[in-house]
């Protein structure tokens, strides 16, 4: 990822203050997120041995530890990068409500990096988007293949799809906006705009403002919102979504009450009342089947 110019999104700064120290708890909760959300052609790599056989190279996987000790390296890195660059004031932070107050006050302008699937559900009035990461919609065998393991590894779950970063992220943004411009970078839970404000500060922006905790963070009173979603609810999907099993839905559902409850119960139960009625109609025609064997 380094080679690309993007910081490793596997690894979050080190704090040295209360503020930061509050900051990065939060972004430690969402490592798990972040990772199932990782396009796999960006992820860490195993590292590998080169051996010869007969003359011949074969490439052979190295144990765990070596990946483990990789990924760890990585996740110094850029605990020193991402640090620095909030600690010297190279990046500005803003809560999801201060973000409000500049967009109305202020005229600063908010760039959405979102992918796709996340920024049509909801979205902040009068914001720009240009997404970091897209949804890779490929069908090579190799891209194939990897939505295949992001499915079997949670995408059936949690709906992430598998993305892909965009390599014109940074020649979309110069082509719209001038260097000196002041930037509110946000995006669903706050890593891939942390992303983007390193690319954007290297390639000389110098007014960026970065979204704490993203813009599920935000209240409804904060942003001005539209979409057909809750602004915290797009970064949600898959069957976790549809049987109403995130904590954004439970949150909404202490709001709502029942009525809102029995909506997922329902589709729950239907889901139970479909899954037997499978199972039956696949018993009944085990049966047939073996009766026609029978005879």
């Amino acid at each position: 990822m380094d080679s690309m110019g993007l910081p490793s999104l596997n690894a979050l700064p080190v704090s040295h203050s209360k503020f930061q120290r509050e900051r990065c708890t939060k972004l430690w909760g969402k490592l798990h997120y972040l990772n199932s959300s990782m396009p796999l052609s960006l992820k860490l790599s195993p590292t590998f041995r080169i051996h010869r056989f007969h003359g011949r190279v074969i490439q052979m996987q190295t144990g765990d530890e070596d990946y483990d000790l990789k990924q760890m390296r990585d996740m110094a890195a850029a605990k020193r990068r991402w640090d620095a660059m909030i600690r010297e004031g190279k990046v500005n932070v803003l809560t999801p409500r201060e973000a409000g107050y500049a967009i109305q006050l202020s005229s600063k302008i908010l760039l959405d990096v979102r992918p796709s699937v996340e920024q049509k559900k909801a979205w902040v009035k009068g914001s720009t988007w240009i997404p970091i990461f897209e949804v890779d919609d490929r069908s090579d065998i190799g891209t194939l293949s990897k939505k295949f393991t992001n499915f079997m590894m949670g995408g059936w779950w949690s709906g992430v799809p598998t993305l892909t970063y965009d390599n014109q992220f940074l020649s979309k943004v110069e082509e719209k906006f001038p260097k000196d411009t002041d930037l509110i970078v946000a995006c669903q839970r706050g890593l891939r705009s942390l992303a983007a404000c390193e690319l954007l500060y290297n390639a000389g922006y110098r007014n960026l403002f970065w979204v704490q905790g993203g813009l599920e963070a935000a209240e409804e009173e904060d942003l001005v919102i539209e979409g057909p979603q809750p602004l915290k609810f797009a970064g949600i999907g898959g069957v976790s979504e549809f049987l109403g099993w995130t904590d954004q839905q439970r949150a909404a559902a202490a709001k709502e009450g029942w009525g809102y409850r029995l909506l997922f119960s329902a589709r729950l139960i239907g889901v139970f009342l479909v899954a037997d009625a499978l199972f039956l109609g696949a018993q009944q025609v085990g049966r047939y089947i073996q009766d026609i064997r029978s005879h």
